[in-house]
Parts: structure tokens; C-alpha cells; sequence
């Protein structure tokens, strides 16, 4: 199994059961390196739906009682394991990554830090766990990727901004439930 993308670039690989393997592998790294508790820490995004073709990037989510308490020895205790914090700013999450190697070109793990039992939290779990047992909205999910691919194979936020509206649906379905 080979892991990894490059900054901007967009390439989907057919569904792969390692996905999960890997996630089981970086999470156990993940609860002996830091004070994580094993219930906060969940496979999400495309590798962690059954079936699914996806970016080979590995996405965990990771909650925790507070994103302002997050401290400098965590990061150093997360950076152990492998994951720096990127620059990337979101309300709510603070985004890290893990790289094939020291030349920091080619991704392979996002750890996702939010607040356990926030929104996001809610909304990234259910959103694996509609599509794991919905297959006719996982086609349609994987239709959109498809689509988007058919024209470029580059630039991660058209690609994101494509999904964009089907996510928020996703999304609207857990605040009906």
C-alpha cells in the first residue's frame, strides 16, 4: 500500500482495506505517545468508507476537551509520532500532517484535532458512518469525485469546494435525526 500526495494534488485510488489497517497502526502510535483516550480517536474521511475510492491520504480525527488548552508538549508529543501542524486555518480544528519523508512534499496522515463532541466532531463521524451504510449516496459521493477528476487533477480547494454542497447535506441529515 503507498500512501501519499503531493501539495495540490488530487488522485483517487480504488477502496483498500490496508486504509484501516494503517489507521488501527497510527492510532495505537498515537494513544502510546500521548494522553488521547482510545474512544477520541476515529478513521474518518474517504479511506474510512467501505468500498470507496479515495485520496491515499490517511484522515483521523482526534477530540479533545479543549482546542485553546491544546498545549506545546502536545504538539511535540504528537510530533514524535510523526504529525506536524500545518498552517491551515479553520474554526474549530486545528489540522496536522504526516509526511513520506523529510523533504515534506508528500502527505500521507491528517490529524484532525476538535473539540470531542462539538459539531464537527458529530458531523465528520456521522457523515463516515451514512455513507458506510448508504450505498446508493456513497455512489453519488464517489460520482462527484469521478466528475471533478474528468477535469483536472490538481488543486485541492476546487476539489473540496466540489464536495462542498453534498457534505452540507450529509450534515443537514444528522440535525433531522
Amino acid at each position: 500500500m503507498k500512501l501519499g500526495l503531493e501539495n495540490n494534488e488530487i488522485r483517487l485510488e480504488p477502496y483498500n482495506p490496508e486504509w484501516k489497517d494503517e489507521f488501527l497502526r497510527v492510532k495505537n502510535d498515537l494513544l502510546n505517545n500521548t494522553d488521547l483516550q482510545a474512544s477520541r480517536i476515529e478513521h474518518i474521511g474517504s479511506t474510512a468508507i467501505e468500498g470507496m475510492s479515495a485520496k491515499p491520504i490517511i484522515d483521523i480525527v482526534a477530540g479533545v476537551d479543549d482546542l485553546e488548552s491544546v498545549d506545546k508538549e502536545f504538539f511535540y508529543r504528537l510530533s514524535k509520532v510523526g504529525f506536524l501542524r500545518l498552517r491551515v486555518e479553520r474554526p474549530g480544528e486545528i489540522v496536522l500532517a504526516k509526511f513520506s519523508d523529510d523533504t515534506y512534499k508528500i502527505k500521507t496522515h491528517f490529524l484532525h484535532l476538535v473539540e470531542y463532541d462539538g459539531e464537527l466532531w458529530n458531523n465528520l463521524i456521522f457523515f463516515r458512518d451514512y455513507l458506510n451504510t448508504h450505498e446508493d449516496v456513497r455512489k453519488g459521493y464517489l460520482d462527484i469525485k469521478q466528475n471533478f477528476l474528468k477535469h483536472s487533477s490538481t488543486g485541492i480547494k476546487e476539489y473540496t469546494d466540489s464536495k462542498e454542497v453534498f457534505v452540507r447535506e450529509i450534515y443537514g441529515k444528522r440535525d433531522s435525526n
